[in-house]
């Protein structure tokens, strides 16, 4: 069985991609810190579908997260010609464990309302 469950912080907003197939894809990175005397290692990661969608506006730099997936390798030619390989984790399940002030969907924190002063002549009762 392949399955694999990280606990980490993402490392960037999500991204949402259409395809041509007219699936939607959200790609993220997360990295999972290992301890103080090990580097972290940084995990791709793709949601896709309606989910990958709809939580894509709260995957934002910063969250920390908890993914459950499993591995897949997927090869690419570089710009240079060379042939690549790397390590991606599908994701099944996806939970926001917090760990930001601010955990608000995207839109929301980039189109916040200011505070508006009212005196006690402009209240309705």
């Amino acid at each position: 069985m392949n399955s694999l469950c990280i606990a980490g912080t993402l490392t960037r907003d999500a991204e949402i991609k259409h395809m041509n197939s007219g699936d939607t894809v959200c790609n993220f990175s997360v990295a999972d810190n290992q301890g103080r005397d090990k580097t972290a290692i940084f995990w791709n990661c793709q949601l896709w579908g309606k989910r990958g969608e709809a939580l894509s506006q709260y995957l934002t730099k910063g969250q920390s997260v908890t993914v459950v997936g499993t591995i897949t390798e997927r090869e690419w030619t570089s710009k240079d010609g060379d042939k690549r390989k790397s390590m991606d984790v599908r994701v099944s399940e996806v939970a926001l464990q917090g760990g930001r002030k601010d955990a608000e969907p995207q839109e929301e924190r980039r189109a916040a309302p200011k505070p508006v002063e009212m005196d006690d002549q402009d209240l309705p009762f």
